[in-house]
């Protein structure tokens, strides 16, 4: 069964909208990316990763005017096998969107699809910085 343990926010200001989240929640910074697409930082209750996103244009955003829009933008599942849950998307009329990352291997390694209206949501094997599923493998 598949664990919702991601959710992304699109959001004009990444250090305002941090601390907002850490002093309102006491969410703890668990990472930062700053990538070609644009930057991220991570928070994180210890289950669910929080991502607070500023792209830089449409792409991987996907939105035609993405340094303007603040708002939910995608959610993400931790799956069993990739491959697997890519074909009973794809089986339900889902497509596939892109990669973010460079191996499946890799924590915070993103399969993005597009669910049949549009909406993006991403699926991965080893979850995203501060779920359990982290802390379980550095426990190991």
């Amino acid at each position: 069964m598949a664990k919702l343990r991601h959710f992304a926010l699109a959001v004009r200001d990444l250090e305002k909208s941090a601390e907002f989240y850490e002093n309102v929640f006491g969410l703890k910074r668990v990472g930062r990316e700053d990538l070609e697409i644009g930057s991220g930082i991570y928070l994180s209750d210890g289950v669910i990763n929080l991502a607070l996103l500023s792209f830089k244009g449409e792409r991987g955003s996907g939105l035609k005017d993405a340094k303007s829009f603040a708002g939910a933008h995608h959610f993400g599942f931790v799956v069993d096998d990739i491959a697997e849950t890519q074909k009973r998307i794809e089986d339900a009329g889902g497509t596939f969107f892109f990669d973010l990352g460079e191996s499946k291997e890799h924590v915070n390694f993103e399969r993005k699809f597009k669910d049949p209206d549009g909406i993006i949501f991403d699926i991965s094997e080893r979850g995203w910085l501060g779920t359990e599923e982290q802390k379980q493998k550095a426990k190991a």
